[in-house]
């Protein structure tokens, strides 16, 4: 296994890694709306949704991979009556690549973030 950090997304912000390189995948740590500087985006969930995939390019971008190298994502939510507007903001991302989804609804995030995704993607 082989840890991943980048500069260009936001910082752990516990004893956890932004990703891990294991066998032919890059398991990435959930990201919430930090810049890479730690500030919180404090906007709707599409401003939200959005700073979590520049932060997902950036450390996919770390090992040189594209969202077109994520085959599984996991979606929490605070509330699911905000879906459609972060599945927009998912579906504009993603493109044509259509990877596996899970979403699910939470009690709370850390520093109260409407959305977290983690992402499982294909090395090379």
């Amino acid at each position: 296994m082989q840890i991943v950090n980048t500069a260009d997304a936001a910082p752990a912000i516990g004893p956890y890694s932004q990703a891990m390189k294991v066998g032919g995948l890059l398991i990435t740590s959930g990201q919430i709306p930090l810049t890479a500087a730690g500030d919180f985006v404090d906007g709707d969930i599409e401003a939200q949704t959005k700073q979590v995939f520049r932060n997902l390019r950036a450390v996919l971008a770390a090992e040189g991979l594209t969202l077109a190298n994520v085959a599984k994502t996991t979606v929490f939510m605070q509330d699911l009556a905000e879906f459609a507007a972060m599945n927009a903001v998912f579906a504009e991302e993603f493109g044509d690549h259509k990877p596996a989804r899970s979403t699910i609804q939470v009690a709370g995030l850390p520093k109260g973030a409407k959305v977290e995704i983690e992402v499982i993607a294909e090395l090379g």
